[in-house]
């Protein structure tokens, strides 16, 4: 129901109702995916999952919940990120705390870590290499190679402290082994042997921000996003910073933007380090990574 003041439940419904009200209310607001994000938000203040949720379906909504159902509807129709209001987002089968300092993480980067993975078994079958997760965020993907590959050396680096404390929270909740180091890019690991470079850098370019979805633009956090003019200002940013390491990695995987593919694979040609290359596409046929192989 909508009143002078944003969303306010109408009385006697049950959950369900509550869901589908709430629901109809945020499409009337153009909020994407509107049935996913209520439901989303109904079970994070509900605090009920699986078949504990669906059971409840048919009970009257609880009034004690009705101020916080409220609050989270008003605020995902002013277009707040789902996942920054519950506070979570899962990755790889992984629950990480998000804020509005990181990026939240996204499916298509679960594809990255299954190509790293697969490739370094290639390269050091039962071996123990040295992987760096570059301008980490929230830790995913870090956290995902050491859940993945608990014998391995993972470090992730990151230019903001607040990024680098949620992601810090997020390997010591899971129990994970993550060094962690503040600085641009590479620049962190200067003089220290790096088997593994993988990267989710900020990829947009600069001039096409104000485009984006207003989730997106309005509430992720910038520096997160801005790639420079291109799109491809880190990526040319770690190929130069690339002899601050005594030799270049055997493994680098990128995530990129649509249609940088083709560039950043030649960025990967041109620093001649690796033998082969390889484009991997995403559920969608985008080509979403790019690999270099040594």
């Amino acid at each position: 129901m909508l009143n002078g003041n944003g969303y306010v439940l109408s009385g006697d419904l049950n959950i369900s109702e509550a869901r589908r009200e709430a629901s109809s209310f945020l499409a009337a607001r153009g909020v994407a995916e509107p049935e996913s994000n209520a439901e989303l938000l109904l079970r994070h203040v509900l605090g009920l999952e699986g078949a504990a949720y669906l059971a409840a379906l048919r009970d009257p909504f609880p009034l004690e919940r009705k101020a916080e159902w409220e609050e989270v509807i008003r605020r995902k129709a002013a277009g707040e990120p789902a996942q920054y209001i519950i506070g979570e987002q899962d990755f790889y089968g992984l629950t990480f705390k998000v804020t509005p300092a990181v990026l939240i993480p996204r499916p298509e980067t679960e594809l990255l870590v299954e190509a790293i993975v697969q490739a370094a078994d290639r390269l050091w079958p039962g071996g123990a290499p040295q992987a760096a997760d570059i301008g980490t965020g929230s830790g995913a993907i870090a956290a995902a190679l050491a859940h993945l590959r608990p014998s391995w050396r993972i470090s992730a680096s990151d230019i903001s402290p607040e990024a680098l404390a949620v992601a810090q929270e997020n390997v010591r909740r899971l129990g994970l082994d993550v060094a962690f180091k503040q600085g641009n890019l590479l620049e962190p690991f200067a003089g220290e042997p790096l088997d593994i470079v993988v990267s989710n850098p900020p990829y947009i370019p600069a001039d096409t921000i104000a485009h984006l979805q207003p989730e997106v633009r309005d509430h992720e956090p910038r520096g997160a996003l801005d790639g420079g003019p291109d799109g491809l200002a880190p990526y040319r940013t770690m190929m130069a910073q690339l002899p601050l390491l005594p030799r270049p990695p055997r493994l680098i995987g990128f995530e990129l933007g649509m249609g940088q593919a083709g560039e950043i694979a030649e960025l990967l040609r041109q620093a001649g380090c690796w033998s082969e290359i390889v484009t991997i596409p995403d559920l969608a046929g985008i080509d979403r990574h790019v690999l270099g192989i040594a």
